[in-house]
């Protein structure tokens, strides 16, 4: 049960794929519902890269908070019981927001099917880094309350972090009910020094440059207002230096007109988004990847994908020393890491990285190893097995008894 899927891309349509290919190779057999957040124009099932999609329609009524959570919950939980009769699953498997957890936990007690909620993120959090509520608001609490209760609720519970392991366990949820199911990706999907683009690296300016890169959405939390700040510093020190971002999302406007304030716009090159088929080129222009995600509850308990990916293919990681990067980079080992939400010292901390690139293949071997040795999806996927397995046992002892 998941709140949207490809053809939408995002980390969370992509970390969906990685786990149903792996399941698949197991030789699983899963199926696979939306909900009216999947906001596409509805067909009640859709086949995309050869995946079927059960889709639910958007419900009517008025679109106010809370009322229009409530109207998508009871569609979701209306298009199980038309599918779980016809599908006859052994197990729901909702991942967050709460609000497919909530429909899945009220389906399954509804047929006898145990349900497994896996976090995410939190909905409150996330409600709170895109500015639509804040940290500790009525509704702040009220989606915490409700998040709290469906991990409650949930036969077991799934993460994808140590962070959010801990901060469910501190809810009063069993450590024996929660298993940390870490992203990863599939180090073999990604080109490792892949020739530079130079036909792309021409067409946006960036040939005989050296080049910061980010690739991903643009939201408050990612710092990138932090990454424009430094660069009159970095300028300062080596005016061949340019900063690559690609991608959008809210902070798309903000971030052309801070960087259309500084003395040189042109340093900064923004494309847009970008297909996923076409990302491994703008890579490939890439010398230091940096994300300076700011210091707050989203960024401090959920680790992101994009550093693994950057690991993958043997790319220096430089990040903002947040919880959710510390999980993942070593640093001084496998990447580095810098003071969370300072522009000066971010500036001063990719500059002395520029000067001394010969120590950067020593950081890239160690971080492909740690990619290959604990951090690919074909290992990782094997720790749903148990989890499976004891919904399963329990869902046999239920119908005995």
């Amino acid at each position: 049960v998941l709140d949207h899927s490809i053809p939408l891309q995002s980390g969370y349509t992509f970390r969906t794929l990685s786990l149903l290919t792996e399941q698949r190779r197991l030789g699983w057999e899963t199926h696979h519902l939306t909900t009216p957040r999947h906001a596409q124009p509805y067909q009640p099932v859709e086949t995309v890269d050869g995946w079927e999609f059960h889709r639910t329609p958007p419900p009517g009524g008025p679109n106010l908070p809370v009322l229009r959570e409530r109207a998508e919950m009871a569609a979701t939980e209306a298009r199980l019981d038309e599918i779980i009769p016809v599908i006859r699953p052994d197990i729901l498997h909702a991942h967050s927001p709460v609000l497919n957890a909530i429909p899945a936990i009220r389906a399954g007690r509804r047929h006898g099917i145990p349900v497994n909620y896996e976090v995410r993120a939190f909905w409150e959090d996330a409600a709170a880094s895109h500015g639509s509520t804040s940290e500790g608001s009525l509704r702040y609490r009220l989606t915490r309350a409700l998040e709290t209760r469906a991990l409650k609720r949930a036969d077991s519970v799934t993460t994808i972090c140590e962070g959010l392991r801990a901060d469910i366990a501190a809810r009063g949820v069993g450590q024996d009910r929660i298993t940390v199911i870490a992203n990863a990706v599939d180090p073999a999907e990604f080109t490792a020094d892949a020739p530079r683009d130079d036909a792309l690296g021409a067409e946006l300016g960036l040939n005989g440059k050296k080049v910061l890169g980010f690739l991903g959405s643009f939201y408050g939390y990612e710092g990138l207002h932090l990454l424009i700040s430094a660069m009159p510093a970095l300028l300062a020190k080596d005016p061949d230096i340019r900063l690559l971002l690609v991608g959008g999302g809210p902070e798309d406007a903000a971030l052309r007109a801070q960087a259309a304030a500084l003395p040189d716009p042109a340093t900064v090159v923004f494309t847009g988004r970008v297909h996923h088929s076409e990302v491994q080129r703008y890579y490939s222009l890439v010398d230091l990847l940096v994300y300076p995600r700011v210091s707050m509850r989203l960024t401090d308990i959920v680790t992101p994908l994009k550093p693994l990916e950057a690991m993958a293919q043997n790319m220096i990681m430089v990040a903002s020393d947040v919880g959710g990067h510390r999980e993942l980079i070593t640093d001084g080992v496998t990447g580095t890491l810098f003071p969370a939400g300072d522009a000066e010292k971010i500036a001063a901390k990719l500059a002395d990285l520029l000067d001394h690139s010969a120590g950067w293949p020593q950081t890239i071997e160690k971080a492909r190893k740690f990619v290959e040795a604990d951090r690919n999806w074909s290992s990782n996927i094997l720790r749903y097995t148990p989890v499976y397995q004891r919904l399963i046992a329990r869902k046999s002892y239920d119908r005995a008894a």
